[in-house]
């Protein structure tokens, strides 16, 4: 097995750790201690921890074990904002320019996605419906469009899984999805505007709502009591 296809792997197995809360924001992702409970030498587990620092998802500190990264609300919505866009322009150009190869693609991604929701955990559902979000911004024929809607995605990772755990909107989920799919094989750049930003909308409150909720489960802060 390369050893590029091995640091992805434990890239992706940590990445999910990150998404399950078993690595939260602030915690120290240890090369070693890590690389031994998977099994694998410290190597590729530096590279795998390199592939996270890019994406966002870790911070990578001199002399010292890299730490889980939390986004500021600020942060993320700024993200969210970049996001939105490149997935409306991916959406404009899926419609001029995807086959119909692609276009099944991203069909059969949602068909799997509804044929399993209620099968697969939370993890799972959420990566099918990052693929369905690749899949239309690969459609797109741009590769700059491509790598940055990736790098962008990445760092928005745990904060749409999270919120997307908070907010399980099943039907409405696989409703837009399939709206957005009706609009790509109609070749419809109207359509695919409207549901794509109605889709996006719902991912900007359910993270507003996250973070709301996060700070509302924050224990108060004590105050200076003088006893007389």
């Amino acid at each position: 097995m390369a050893e590029n296809t091995l640091a992805e792997q434990i890239a992706t197995q940590l990445r999910r750790d990150i998404l399950r809360g078993k690595l939260v924001p602030g915690t120290s992702v240890k090369e070693r201690d890590n690389a031994a409970e998977m099994g694998v030498s410290r190597t590729p587990m530096r590279e795998a921890i390199r592939i996270l620092a890019k994406e966002g998802l870790v911070i990578l500190r001199p002399a010292r074990s890299p730490i889980v990264a939390e986004l500021s609300l600020h942060e993320v919505e700024n993200n969210i904002e970049v996001l939105t866009a490149l997935e409306m322009l991916s959406g404009e150009l899926a419609v001029k320019r995807a086959s119909d190869t692609q276009l099944q693609e991203i069909a059969d991604i949602q068909s799997r996605m509804e044929r399993l929701y209620d099968d697969l955990n939370m993890v799972d559902v959420f990566e099918l419906d990052m693929e369905f979000h690749k899949a239309i911004v690969r459609a797109a024929g741009n590769q700059v469009l491509a790598d940055t809607h990736g790098a962008i995605l990445a760092r928005l990772w745990r904060a749409r899984y999270l919120s997307a755990s908070r907010k399980r909107s099943r039907d409405r989920v696989l409703a837009q999805h399939n709206a957005i799919v009706a609009g790509l094989r109609a070749r419809d750049t109207e359509m695919i505007k409207q549901h794509l930003h109605s889709h996006l909308e719902h991912l900007v409150i359910n993270v507003r709502d996250f973070f709301e909720q996060d700070r509302e489960d924050l224990p108060p802060e004590p105050t200076n009591q003088t006893v007389s």
